[in-house]
């Protein structure tokens, strides 16, 4: 029986990360929050990371989605780009994000 092991997808700065087929988000009214929903999981994201996700619509590169980031939150470019990027990192080992 043969094993075909997925290889892992690394971010890079041509990514445009969009999430899977399968994972979306959705506004609970009876927490008043946002959930990602997943097959059998679910996650319930800080403002942060909302918007990180918000923005991974394919579209948006990771440069892209870092400077987007760094003017709403009035912070240095340099400041948020290591979080941004490890963030996009772990949600795509998590299979919910494509990049």
């Amino acid at each position: 029986m043969m094993q075909t092991r997925r290889q892992r997808a690394v971010l890079s700065a041509q990514s445009r990360p969009h999430l899977k087929r399968h994972v979306r988000l959705q506004f609970d009214p009876v927490r008043s929050a946002w959930a990602v929903l997943s097959p059998e999981k679910v996650f319930w994201p800080d403002e942060v990371s909302l918007d990180i996700l918000r923005l991974c619509d394919g579209q948006h590169t990771v440069p892209q989605i870092v400077d987007e980031l760094a003017g709403q939150y009035d912070a240095p470019r340099q400041d948020i780009a290591p979080d941004v990027e490890e963030f996009l990192q772990e949600w795509s080992d998590r299979f919910l994000v494509t990049l």
